[in-house]
């Protein structure tokens, strides 16, 4: 299939994806028997404040990403810690403060330089229906990942992902079938786009999976307290919204990651004796 210009020199490319519901906004979802109702709420007589009267609707795109953030996902993410059971075991990371400084460390040179722009960049290829783009930053991502567990990683969970995705109403086109099954950012992207979820909040939101996965590895490996490991998220929660924004204004020669550590780190875990995760 061949990008073609439309009215204002734009390429747009048709790949048959199932793009009716686009115009559909977060707004008009709403399910049958949702109308607004009034509220009654019993006020103190010593605390004078304004009642609220109108029910607030719970917005269905953000129900469906957290779905799609979920721990619960079925793609295995939890079963790999990126590097960082070998960084435990050389004693790089050997408290709360060191797992808080490797993951910050990663979520600014490689989140916020490579993972967030090329997210983004899918959402818009998808949103567009251009095939080649999507293609394009696949192979961009897959290529970027230094080590081969690392891309098996990316493999394993884009396969899980993409064989996912047709369960929950997600169409994967065939002639993106194999790109989308090379790395899990593509089948998050595609179902981004089928359940119009705004690209900025579907970025924070991977950001918090990433985050959270890696934590939850941290937790195990030092091992933490859940309390630390709630400190952790607490406190580098307050930098993705920064990374998000950042992401966005990255060009596209500027996209790329600089994690000499996690190459490192990843290249170790492959000979390493005692495993718990694969990664």
């Amino acid at each position: 299939m061949h990008c073609r210009a439309g009215a204002s020199g734009t390429p747009q490319c048709g790949i048959g994806l199932p793009l009716s519901h686009q115009s559909r906004s977060c707004s008009d979802i709403r399910p049958a028997g949702t109308e607004r109702r009034k509220r009654v709420y019993l006020c103190h007589p010593q605390e004078p404040r304004r009642c609220e009267t109108e029910a607030r609707l719970i917005n269905l795109c953000d129900l469906r990403l957290y779905q799609l953030i979920s721990p619960t996902l079925p793609v295995g993410g939890f079963t790999y810690s990126q590097g960082l059971e070998w960084a435990v075991e050389a004693s790089w990371v050997h408290d709360r403060e060191s797992l808080e400084q490797w993951l910050q460390g990663l979520l600014r040179h490689s989140i916020t330089t490579l993972e967030l722009p090329i997210l983004l960049r899918l959402i818009a290829a998808f949103d567009r229906g251009c095939e080649q783009a999507v293609i394009r930053w696949c192979h961009c991502l897959v290529a970027s990942r230094e080590t081969l567990e690392l891309r098996k990683e990316e493999r394993q969970r884009g396969a899980a992902l993409a064989k996912l995705l047709p369960s929950l109403g997600v169409v994967v086109p065939d002639e993106l079938a194999s790109a989308i099954a090379s790395t899990q950012l593509a089948g998050i992207a595609l179902a981004v786009h089928t359940w119009a979820i705004p690209a900025q909040q579907a970025c924070g939101g991977y950001a918090w999976s990433w985050l959270e996965n890696n934590v939850m590895a941290g937790v195990k490996l030092i091992p933490l307290g859940q309390t630390q490991g709630q400190q952790i998220l607490l406190s580098i929660a307050g930098d993705i919204p920064i990374a998000v924004e950042a992401a966005g204004q990255l060009d596209d020669h500027a996209i790329g990651s600089s994690t000499p550590a996690l190459a490192i780190a990843s290249s170790g875990h492959e000979t390493q004796y005692t495993r718990l995760f694969r990664s």
